[in-house]
């Protein structure tokens, strides 16, 4: 993924009004992410603990969503697995992370959901630059860049949804 920047980020939300982007939180260390290993920059709001927000670059262009989920209250052996990246996580790792659609089917309320990494990491745990808590992923037979596709067609089904 290519760097971006607070404008960009802004300006690419197609499931909020252009007031709910200007007053969202946008990470304050964008000059440190490690944007090469990024499939999409993902991150949530220190200010509202049940919000997050994702960008990723589609067809030429920048889109971004927000989502809102619930913190999980998961027992000490219940684990629970992303369904872009397919990494499982203990305790809360993993979260239903629920979009508005775009457009007048969000404007009547209508949303959509998908469960992802609570801490929006898939793109580091595919390449391994992340471990997960429980220590390790599942080892498949996929190449990472056929990981990495997969995660990121997971990623394309659920943004159509918030588009459709």
């Amino acid at each position: 993924m290519r760097s971006l920047t607070e404008q960009d980020i802004r300006t690419s939300f197609v499931n909020c009004s252009k007031g709910e982007a200007k007053r969202l939180a946008v990470p304050r260390d964008l000059a440190e992410r490690p944007w090469d290993d990024l499939d999409f920059l993902g991150w949530r709001d220190p200010g509202a603990p049940d919000r997050s927000y994702l960008v990723v670059e589609r067809e030429g262009r920048l889109v971004g969503v927000a989502m809102r989920f619930q913190a999980a209250r998961s027992g000490f052996l219940h684990r629970s697995m992303c369904s872009l990246c397919l990494t499982t996580h203990p305790r809360g790792g993993v979260s239903l992370m629920t979009a508005r659609k775009a457009g007048p089917a969000g404007r009547d309320g209508n949303s959509v959901g998908v469960y992802m990494c609570t801490d929006l990491a898939c793109s580091l745990y595919v390449r391994g630059k992340k471990v997960p808590e429980s220590g390790s992923r599942f080892e498949e037979s996929l190449t990472q860049a056929e990981q990495i596709e997969r995660t990121t067609g997971h990623l394309a089904a659920f943004l159509d949804k918030v588009h459709a």
